[in-house]
């Protein structure tokens, strides 16, 4: 069975990205070059497909690049271990942000709280704690 190959522009139709995208991803060694035969054109597989399909998803993840190399080193699945130890750091900071922004989020709320309930048609309580923690 001959197996499917791709222009560059295909393999990022299907992958559903941009030409550029491919490129980069090349550049930074997440994605293999292919030879480019003697007056023709390079030709990428189906594994190059799923390839970017995999770093793409990592990304919606929250996966840096730097994350999604390491994950890809991983040999297709076999060290779970490893793979599960990058995923809780990631989960870690994850948690770390939410908790981050349900603090600003608490601020804010107050702020805007304050602003609504503010007769003072000279000072902004939003402005003014903003001021005051830039000073």
């Amino acid at each position: 069975m001959m197996q499917k190959s791709f222009t560059i522009g295909a393999l990022a139709k299907q992958a559903g990205v941009n030409v550029e995208t491919i490129r980069f991803y090349q550049r930074r060694g997440l994605l293999a070059e292919p030879v480019k035969p003697l007056k023709g054109i390079r030709h990428y597989a189906e594994q190059d497909v799923q390839r970017v399909r995999f770093i793409k998803e990592g990304q919606k993840l929250g996966f840096s690049l730097d994350e999604i190399a390491e994950l890809l080193t991983l040999e297709e699945g076999r060290h779970c271990r490893e793979a599960r130890e990058i995923a809780l750091r990631k989960l870690v900071l994850i948690h770390e942000r939410i908790e981050g922004l349900r603090t600003m989020e608490a601020a804010l709320s107050n702020l805007v709280e304050s602003c609504a309930s503010n007769t003072d048609s000279v000072s902004c309580p939003l402005i003014q704690s903003l001021l005051k923690t830039s000073a």
